[in-house]
């Protein structure tokens, strides 16, 4: 009896919580926003997260403005290797593009709201198309190491929703469709691109986990079974709030291991980073046109 009264006492404690940060999320989002348009007033059309060992990316922007995460009100701050942590704003392709040069995880110690809490700065500072990318773990036995992944769908049981909490229709519906999580539209030209460039693009499914320890070889093989092509530990979250507030996305992933067919293989984060960082002139060019084309 005393254990179900505690149980339901840490419950209501968890949707109270919830409750509670979702109630000044949106206050907080505008005065993120504010504080960016006091140092950079251009609207930009698209936003760009980079992903693990990807920060190099931005030598291709014409950049007009920087602003560490640390000056951004409310703000997480990035702690894993290979995210730099700062807004870069400026033009990519002729278009207006604010880069997040790091992103948030949920095994950091951050809330999913947290998490996607630059997603949704970037909606209200004018962002309407949204590309990802990732570093991931391949679970399709026909992937190597250094392909790049077009994420056609996800899979998002092993993280939290983002958008529990209460609803609040400046940032959208109470539940949003994910019929088409990421766009079609997009991927048939970045298809193009990567046809044009020779590039042996590869489409498949991405599987959100919390991490922050890679997979065993047990877990590799059930997440194979359960039809996902890649695995890792961001995305998913990010996703979901874009698609909430009605933005265009297209999320790619760098294939940086094979723990699914390699019984003796041991993962660690610098090899993800230089598997990255081997791929990345191939992403970036893809992300350069398909900005471009937007």
């Amino acid at each position: 009896m005393y254990e179900r009264e505690g149980l339901l006492k840490q419950y209501r404690y968890i949707c109270n919580s919830n409750f509670n940060v979702m109630t000044d999320i949106l206050e907080k989002i505008q005065e993120a926003v504010a504080y960016i348009q006091k140092r950079y007033q251009t609207a930009p059309q698209a936003g760009i997260v980079l992903g693990s060992g990807l920060g190099s990316f931005t030598r291709e922007m014409d950049i007009e403005a920087e602003i560490p995460y640390s000056d951004i009100p409310h703000f997480p701050v990035s702690t894993v290797e290979g995210h730099s942590g700062k807004l870069i704003f400026g033009k990519l392709s002729g278009r207006q593009i604010v880069a997040m040069a790091g992103r948030f995880h949920y095994y950091e110690g951050y809330s999913p709201q947290e998490v996607v809490f630059p997603i949704r700065v970037m909606k209200f500072l004018g962002v309407t198309h949204l590309l990802l990318s990732n570093a991931a773990g391949g679970t399709n036995v026909d992937f190597k190491v250094g392909d790049l992944m077009m994420i056609k769908d996800h899979v998002s049981f092993f993280q939290h929703n983002p958008l529990i909490g209460k609803k609040i229709p400046e940032l959208g519906t109470r539940f949003p469709d994910m019929s088409e999580p990421y766009s079609k539209a997009l991927m048939s030209k970045a298809i193009a691109i990567g046809k044009a460039a020779g590039y042996d693009l590869k489409t498949g499914v991405y599987l959100g986990v919390t991490g922050p320890t890679f997979e065993t070889r047990a877990e590799y093989r059930m997440i194979h079974l359960m039809g996902a092509d890649a695995v890792g530990m961001s995305t998913v979250q990010e996703a979901i709030a874009a698609v909430h507030m009605g933005m265009t996305v297209f999320a790619m992933s760098v294939i940086t291991d094979l723990g699914i067919r390699e019984e003796e293989n041991v993962i660690t984060h610098q090899e993800v980073l230089e598997a990255a960082q081997a791929a990345e002139p191939k992403l970036t060019h893809i992300f350069k046109e398909l900005v471009g084309q937007l």
